[in-house]
């Protein structure tokens, strides 16, 4: 039984004459007899009754004008929702995003996509770079967005493109001892307590790589709290617990406020100030998995921000003051 069967059935059934059916179907009347036959044979039934010059519809052709009727509304619709999905008006976005990222840089571009797709749902999870690496490797998110180092075991799968970026600063509160300094040594690192984000977290990575890079081992460092979210350690720090490391995207207004202080490092061997630690934020997709039309214009929508100098880039400022 195949859908145009049934099409020519039911204009049959709403014509009651072969050969008027076939005009208004643009076919000969031949061919919809035959499909009429076949369709007899096929569920064993007739399904008119040939009365003279005249055809009656039968009781099992009653019964079948229904269902027909049904399958043929249900295939239109699901043609349309086919359309509707393949020209973003419904369907949805599943992401994966780093805390940061999440709660601070992708708000703004999600609400763009909405407004230019308002009939999109999109569903963010937020988690640390093992946890979105592993996501996307997964299938779970059709993009994820990360800071931190993608896990080798994850990187095979997935391609990584540089989206963005910001800076980590090492930030304490008003009752910590180095709130009135604007600069710390290396060697100083040691001598406070700090809270740092949870192991596989890409603010942590990203710290302890600069850590390495400047002579100075992580485990140096005398780490009394570890938390899977920066906006505790945040309040903790400013509560006068520790130093951190963290984005400065999540401490612009409490550094603004004075409720924290920013604190430059210097290397005191060579009387120089460190670089800013700076890191990426990259956007995974997976290299095999399909990828959606939406995913697709998601990634667009960034990829053109980033083009436009939208977005912040490792070693560029971007404080409005200087706009």
């Amino acid at each position: 039984m195949t859908l145009e069967q049934l099409r020519i059935f039911l204009a049959v059934t709403q014509h009651l004459h072969f050969t008027r059916a076939a005009e208004a179907l643009y076919l000969t009347q031949p061919s919809v007899s035959a499909a009429i036959q076949s369709l007899e044979v096929e569920i064993g039934m007739l399904l008119f009754h040939r009365v003279g010059r005249r055809i009656e519809i039968t009781q099992a052709g009653e019964l079948l004008q229904g269902e027909a009727q049904k399958i043929l509304d249900q295939v239109a619709l699901t043609k349309r929702g086919l359309q509707e999905l393949s020209e973003l008006q419904r369907g949805e976005l599943k992401l994966g995003a780093s805390q940061t990222i999440g709660n601070y840089w992708l708000p703004g571009f999600i609400s763009q996509f909405k407004r230019q797709y308002p009939g999109i749902q999109v569903n963010c999870i937020l988690g640390n770079t093992h946890e979105i690496s592993t996501g996307t490797v997964a299938g779970t998110f059709d993009l994820g967005l990360v800071e931190g180092i993608v896990p080798s075991a994850a990187s095979d799968c997935l391609d990584q493109q540089v989206i963005g970026g910001d800076r980590l600063q090492v930030v304490v509160g008003q009752a910590h001892p180095w709130f009135e300094r604007q600069t710390i040594s290396l060697a100083e690192l040691s001598t406070t307590d700090w809270v740092m984000r949870e192991a596989g977290s890409g603010t942590r990575e990203i710290f302890e790589q600069a850590l390495r890079s400047w002579g100075v081992e992580p485990t140096e460092l005398n780490v009394i709290l570890e938390m899977t979210s920066g906006e505790m350690i945040k309040a903790v720090v400013e509560n006068g617990i520790g130093a951190t490391a963290i984005s400065e995207w999540m401490v612009n207004k409490e550094v603004r406020f004075g409720l924290l202080r920013t604190i430059a490092m210097t290397d005191a061997t060579q009387a120089i100030s460190l670089p800013d630690v700076m890191r990426s934020f990259k956007l995974l997709k997976h290299r095999e998995r399909f990828q959606t039309r939406i995913a697709q214009s998601f990634e667009q929508l960034l990829l053109a921000a980033k083009t436009h100098s939208a977005l912040p880039i490792p070693g560029a400022r971007h404080d409005t003051a200087s706009s």
